[in-house]
């Protein structure tokens, strides 16, 4: 299981893609989780999501949990693909709340919410990531193999 977990090759291309949308979820987690850039910190994100979402207290936690130390993981590599999966589970739940807004962002700010195309990209690098794992440079493949190839 743990080979299962942890295999990856030196996919350049993976190491990319888990760096780049790690760095991206880990403004808003830690906005979410710590206050960090402009966010409100773990207790109100968490009333947000339970009073605007009606999540209850728990699911609020973890997605605050997986936007927080899902993106530390996938920016070091480390449990890329169990990352991943939390994310991927995260956003499906998001795009759900965003259908009824259309496909496309709210550029133009005349429609009452934003659109779920930013989900489909982040779900399809999910799944990437969950397919190759974390590529080269990923401490999933220091685990497994003892050393970096």
């Amino acid at each position: 299981m743990k080979t299962l977990l942890l295999q990856t090759t030196e996919n350049w291309g993976a190491t990319a893609l888990r760096i780049g949308l790690g760095l991206i979820l880990f403004t808003h987690g830690a906005g979410a989780m710590l206050g960090w850039f402009g966010g409100y910190g773990f207790k109100a994100t968490a009333q947000f999501l339970q009073h605007n979402f009606s999540l209850p207290w728990v699911v609020a936690a973890f997605v605050i949990c997986v936007q927080f130390f899902g993106s530390i993981m996938l920016m070091t590599g480390m449990g890329t693909r169990i990352a991943a999966l939390g994310v991927l589970g995260m956003f499906i739940g998001m795009a759900i709340n965003h259908i009824d807004h259309g496909l496309h962002m709210n550029w133009s700010g005349q429609k009452a919410g934003e659109g779920y195309e930013y989900h489909l990209l982040v779900m399809a690098m999910c799944l990437a990531l969950v397919y190759f794992g974390g590529g080269s440079l990923s401490l999933d493949r220091i685990f497994l193999k003892g050393k970096i190839q």
